[in-house]
Protein backbone atom coordinates (compact mmCIF):
# COMPACT_ATOMS: atom_id res chain seq x y z
CA UNK A 1 0.00 0.00 0.00
CA UNK A 2 1.46 3.63 -1.38
CA UNK A 3 -1.59 5.27 -0.49
CA UNK A 4 -4.02 6.31 2.36
CA UNK A 5 -6.34 9.09 3.17
CA UNK A 6 -6.50 11.06 6.24
CA UNK A 7 -9.82 13.19 5.59
CA UNK A 8 -9.80 14.20 9.19
CA UNK A 9 -8.61 17.36 11.27
CA UNK A 10 -5.90 17.16 14.44
CA UNK A 11 -8.66 18.57 16.75
CA UNK A 12 -11.17 15.69 15.24
CA UNK A 13 -8.49 12.64 15.60
CA UNK A 14 -7.85 14.09 18.84
CA UNK A 15 -11.32 13.57 20.02
CA UNK A 16 -11.56 9.95 18.65
CA UNK A 17 -8.75 8.74 20.04
CA UNK A 18 -8.57 10.31 23.61
CA UNK A 19 -4.64 11.45 22.85
CA UNK A 20 -3.26 15.23 22.91
CA UNK A 21 -2.99 16.89 19.66
CA UNK A 22 -0.51 19.49 20.95
CA UNK A 23 0.12 21.79 17.91
CA UNK A 24 -0.11 19.41 15.20
CA UNK A 25 -1.07 21.72 11.95
CA UNK A 26 -2.84 19.10 9.90
CA UNK A 27 -6.34 19.46 8.53
CA UNK A 28 -6.83 16.33 6.50
CA UNK A 29 -5.37 15.07 3.41
CA UNK A 30 -3.67 11.92 1.45
CA UNK A 31 -0.79 10.77 2.12
CA UNK A 32 1.87 8.75 0.34
CA UNK A 33 5.46 7.37 1.34
CA UNK A 34 8.05 10.60 1.93
CA UNK A 35 4.88 12.73 2.90
CA UNK A 36 4.52 13.83 6.62
CA UNK A 37 1.27 12.70 8.66
CA UNK A 38 -0.22 12.03 12.28
CA UNK A 39 0.44 9.17 14.05
CA UNK A 40 -0.55 8.46 17.29
CA UNK A 41 2.85 7.37 19.83
CA UNK A 42 3.30 6.60 23.54
CA UNK A 43 4.67 8.90 26.15
CA UNK A 44 8.51 8.49 26.01
CA UNK A 45 8.92 8.51 29.59
CA UNK A 46 6.31 5.39 30.08
CA UNK A 47 3.30 7.70 31.30
CA UNK A 48 -0.37 6.81 29.88
CA UNK A 49 -0.87 9.71 27.89
CA UNK A 50 -0.87 9.34 24.13
CA UNK A 51 0.33 12.33 21.74
CA UNK A 52 -0.24 12.54 18.09
CA UNK A 53 3.36 13.59 16.26
CA UNK A 54 3.46 14.27 12.80
CA UNK A 55 6.15 11.86 11.19
CA UNK A 56 7.29 10.95 7.54
CA UNK A 57 5.75 8.15 5.90
CA UNK A 58 8.58 5.51 4.87
CA UNK A 59 11.41 4.40 8.23
CA UNK A 60 15.13 4.30 7.35
CA UNK A 61 15.57 1.13 5.19
CA UNK A 62 17.91 -1.82 6.22
CA UNK A 63 21.84 -1.74 5.95
CA UNK A 64 21.59 -3.24 2.12
CA UNK A 65 18.30 -0.96 1.15
CA UNK A 66 18.09 1.64 -0.40
CA UNK A 67 14.46 3.28 -0.55
CA UNK A 68 12.27 3.97 2.63
CA UNK A 69 10.37 1.09 3.97
CA UNK A 70 6.67 1.78 3.95
CA UNK A 71 5.18 -1.04 4.60
CA UNK A 72 6.67 -3.75 6.89
CA UNK A 73 5.24 -7.74 5.85
CA UNK A 74 8.02 -9.53 7.31
CA UNK A 75 7.83 -9.61 11.02
CA UNK A 76 10.16 -12.12 11.70
CA UNK A 77 13.41 -10.17 9.94
CA UNK A 78 15.89 -9.67 12.85
CA UNK A 79 15.74 -6.03 11.61
CA UNK A 80 12.10 -5.63 12.66
CA UNK A 81 11.70 -7.73 15.42
CA UNK A 82 14.47 -5.38 17.41
CA UNK A 83 11.79 -2.47 17.10
CA UNK A 84 8.33 -4.42 17.36
CA UNK A 85 9.94 -5.44 20.83
CA UNK A 86 9.86 -2.19 22.09
CA UNK A 87 6.19 -1.40 22.39
CA UNK A 88 7.29 2.45 22.70
CA UNK A 89 8.35 2.24 19.01
CA UNK A 90 4.91 0.88 18.46
CA UNK A 91 2.20 3.10 17.24
CA UNK A 92 -1.58 3.76 15.52
CA UNK A 93 -1.21 5.62 12.38
CA UNK A 94 -5.09 6.97 12.35
CA UNK A 95 -7.04 6.70 8.52
CA UNK A 96 -10.22 7.53 7.49
CA UNK A 97 -9.65 4.98 3.88
CA UNK A 98 -7.50 2.88 1.58
CA UNK A 99 -7.60 2.16 -2.17
CA UNK A 100 -7.52 -1.21 -4.10
CA UNK A 101 -7.59 -1.04 -7.66
CA UNK A 102 -9.45 -3.40 -10.35
CA UNK A 103 -9.32 -3.43 -14.38
CA UNK A 104 -6.76 -4.38 -16.44
CA UNK A 105 -3.90 -2.57 -16.96
CA UNK A 106 -4.33 0.83 -18.24
CA UNK A 107 -7.65 0.81 -17.01
CA UNK A 108 -7.72 0.14 -13.95
CA UNK A 109 -10.32 1.36 -11.68
CA UNK A 110 -9.66 2.92 -7.97
CA UNK A 111 -11.91 1.85 -4.85
CA UNK A 112 -11.88 3.29 -1.10
CA UNK A 113 -11.99 0.94 1.46
CA UNK A 114 -13.18 1.87 4.66
CA UNK A 115 -14.34 0.45 8.21
CA UNK A 116 -18.17 0.50 8.26
CA UNK A 117 -19.26 2.65 11.73
CA UNK A 118 -16.17 4.43 11.95
CA UNK A 119 -15.09 7.23 10.19
CA UNK A 120 -11.52 7.27 11.78
CA UNK A 121 -10.02 4.19 12.09
CA UNK A 122 -6.06 2.85 12.94
CA UNK A 123 -3.40 1.06 11.27
CA UNK A 124 -1.04 -1.04 13.37
CA UNK A 125 2.51 0.77 12.76
CA UNK A 126 5.88 1.00 13.87
CA UNK A 127 8.04 5.09 14.21
CA UNK A 128 11.40 6.00 14.60
CA UNK A 129 12.24 8.40 16.79
CA UNK A 130 15.24 10.26 15.32
CA UNK A 131 15.30 13.83 15.16
CA UNK A 132 16.23 13.74 11.68
CA UNK A 133 14.39 11.52 10.00
CA UNK A 134 11.03 11.11 12.16
CA UNK A 135 9.12 8.49 10.39
CA UNK A 136 6.54 5.69 10.88
CA UNK A 137 5.81 2.63 8.84
CA UNK A 138 2.42 0.29 8.33
CA UNK A 139 2.41 -3.39 8.90
CA UNK A 140 0.97 -5.28 6.83
CA UNK A 141 -0.42 -8.93 6.35
CA UNK A 142 -2.15 -11.54 4.25
CA UNK A 143 -5.77 -10.38 2.59
CA UNK A 144 -9.16 -10.73 3.64
CA UNK A 145 -11.36 -12.40 1.27
CA UNK A 146 -12.56 -8.07 0.07
CA UNK A 147 -9.01 -7.22 -0.36
CA UNK A 148 -8.70 -10.44 -1.93
CA UNK A 149 -11.33 -9.70 -4.61
CA UNK A 150 -8.96 -7.27 -6.04
CA UNK A 151 -5.74 -9.25 -6.75
CA UNK A 152 -3.47 -7.34 -3.49
CA UNK A 153 -1.28 -9.80 -2.07
CA UNK A 154 -1.47 -7.88 1.42
CA UNK A 155 -3.34 -5.23 3.21
CA UNK A 156 -2.79 -3.13 6.26
CA UNK A 157 -3.50 -4.34 9.43
CA UNK A 158 -6.13 -2.98 10.81
CA UNK A 159 -6.74 -2.56 14.87
CA UNK A 160 -10.38 -2.95 16.58
CA UNK A 161 -10.32 -0.23 18.71
CA UNK A 162 -10.20 -2.52 21.85
CA UNK A 163 -6.43 -3.72 21.06
CA UNK A 164 -5.18 0.01 20.43
CA UNK A 165 -3.57 -0.02 24.05
CA UNK A 166 -2.79 -3.49 23.83
CA UNK A 167 -0.59 -2.79 20.70
CA UNK A 168 0.84 0.13 22.53
CA UNK A 169 2.02 -1.71 25.64
CA UNK A 170 1.97 -5.15 25.27
CA UNK A 171 4.47 -7.66 25.30
CA UNK A 172 5.65 -8.65 21.88
CA UNK A 173 4.44 -12.19 21.47
CA UNK A 174 1.15 -11.15 22.79
CA UNK A 175 0.81 -8.24 20.44
CA UNK A 176 1.88 -9.86 17.27
CA UNK A 177 -1.69 -11.75 18.01
CA UNK A 178 -3.28 -8.42 16.54
CA UNK A 179 -1.69 -8.84 13.17
CA UNK A 180 -4.33 -9.96 11.12
CA UNK A 181 -6.76 -9.50 8.69
CA UNK A 182 -9.61 -7.46 9.75
CA UNK A 183 -13.37 -9.06 8.88
CA UNK A 184 -14.10 -8.79 5.44
CA UNK A 185 -17.86 -8.04 6.75
CA UNK A 186 -16.67 -4.76 9.06
CA UNK A 187 -15.42 -2.91 5.18
CA UNK A 188 -17.20 -1.00 3.00
CA UNK A 189 -15.96 -0.25 -0.71
CA UNK A 190 -16.80 2.74 -2.74
CA UNK A 191 -15.32 4.75 -6.00
CA UNK A 192 -14.61 7.88 -3.83
CA UNK A 193 -13.63 8.01 -0.27
CA UNK A 194 -15.62 8.43 2.25
CA UNK A 195 -17.34 11.63 3.83
CA UNK A 196 -14.78 12.74 6.97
Amino acid sequence: MHLYRLDASAAAISAAFGVDAGSDPWTGDYVTPGRPAPVIVPDSRGGPRRYLRPKLWGVPPPPRGAQPVANVRNLASPFWIGTLRHPELRCLIPATSFPLWSGPTGAKRQHWVAIDGRSIFAFAGIHRQAEDWPSFAILSTDPNRLVEQYQANAMPVILHPEDHERWLTAEWRDAAALVAAYPSHLMTTGDTPPLP
